[in-house]
């Protein structure tokens, strides 16, 4: 349930459904609020889970399970995954070290399956664990001018540099920490976190004092992380291998053991995975799952296409084999049936004021797996 529906509904919201988690899909115009992003600043309360982490195990515990090295000091923080056995892909994480206790950010339906397995791992270790979804409301602040944003509603701090590290100050009197993101929009950006009950006072405070922001929601989301080339998770990332994705600031290939790990170092220590996350620029808007063919052989599919507000075309992501042709000219996706040519691009495909650290990279090839 969304913190701050009511405020929402205020401002000509619908809603949609993210993970079991109710979240605004749109005020009405999601491509004009996408370019009010980009040529601004807009806010969007987030739809994730929550868990927070106590004991004095707790960074051992979780840097034993995760795929990048967790951040012992306060005040920073990492992003990273959970993998399975074979290296895909279960949950990816944000992680940040709030001193005595680490604070996890999830999908939002992967909270609780999380505490509930990593409860039935604490043996000795000095490690505690709660589903903090209902605690807290986070809130995106994302656009070229979010940085002024934030400087002109945050007391008591200033804004959070580099990205993954964070501040605590007061807005409007309520205390929030401001944490510096990846840069998933292409653009700076920050997440504002409060207690829950003083989410709709401090969703106010980002849309209307200082410098205002533009109200956003999911399918705006979509379209900003898309041009920048961003892959989420329920589209690009579950169920794949960290090196397909190419989101390398995830792992740490040089940390002690984590489950999947030998897996995802067999495959880097190769030099390229079979398949790598690329952007297309088809004639037509396919759907996710579309196959994409050079000439009469199928290299691949869709996982997400968007009609692209800056570009005012449509753009799509895709998995292809590493060695589909990039220059063959004969690319095409299926829409409605038909083959509709489609070009290769490179990501991202807008450059906005910052570069996403989730943009897909890839080792220089030297042996296929």
């Amino acid at each position: 349930m969304s913190l701050v529906a009511d405020v929402h509904a205020d401002h000509g919201a619908t809603f949609t459904d993210r993970g079991g988690r109710e979240v605004v899909a749109d005020y009405g115009r999601p491509d004009s609020a996408a370019r009010a992003v980009r040529n601004g600043v807009g806010a969007i309360e987030m739809g994730y889970g929550v868990v927070i982490v106590e004991g004095d195990d707790r960074v051992e515990f979780v840097d034993n399970a995760v795929s990048n090295r967790v951040p012992s000091a306060d005040g920073e923080g990492c992003y990273t995954l959970l993998l399975d056995p074979q290296g895909a892909i279960e949950t990816e994480l944000f992680v940040y070290n709030a001193g005595e206790r680490l604070l996890l950010f999830t999908p939002p339906e992967r909270a609780g399956p999380l505490v509930e397995d990593w409860e039935g791992k604490v043996f000795i270790d000095d490690v505690e664990l709660r589903d903090a979804s209902d605690e807290f409301g986070v809130f995106g602040v994302h656009g070229p001018t979010s940085t002024e944003k934030i400087a002109s509603v945050l007391n008591g701090a200033g804004s959070p540099e580099p990205e993954l590290t964070f501040v605590r100050g007061r807005m409007n009197d309520v205390g929030v920490t401001v944490i510096a993101s990846d840069n998933p929009t292409g653009e700076e950006g920050y997440e504002v976190v409060c207690a829950a009950d003083e989410a709709e006072r401090v969703f106010d405070t980002l849309l209307t004092r200082g410098l205002n922001a533009a109200p956003f929601g999911y399918t705006t989301w979509g379209m900003l992380t898309a041009e920048a080339g961003t892959p989420l998770f329920d589209t690009e990332l579950r169920g794949r291998l960290p090196n397909v994705a190419g989101v390398r600031s995830a792992v740490d290939f040089e940390k002690g053991c984590f489950v999947g790990q030998e897996v995802v170092s067999k495959v880097e220590n190769r030099g390229r995975p079979s398949k790598r996350l690329v952007g297309l620029r088809p004639e037509a808007l396919p759907e996710s799952g579309a196959a994409v063919f050079d000439g009469d052989a199928s290299v691949g599919e869709v996982t997400r296409a968007v009609e692209s507000p800056s570009l005012d075309a449509p753009i799509a992501l895709a998995y292809l084999d590493f060695d589909a042709d990039a220059d063959a000219g004969d690319l095409a996706v299926r829409v409605d049936g038909d083959e509709v040519a489609a070009e290769r691009a490179d990501l991202p495909f807008v450059e906005g004021g910052a570069r996403s650290l989730r943009l897909p990279t890839y080792p220089e090839a030297t042996e296929q797996t």
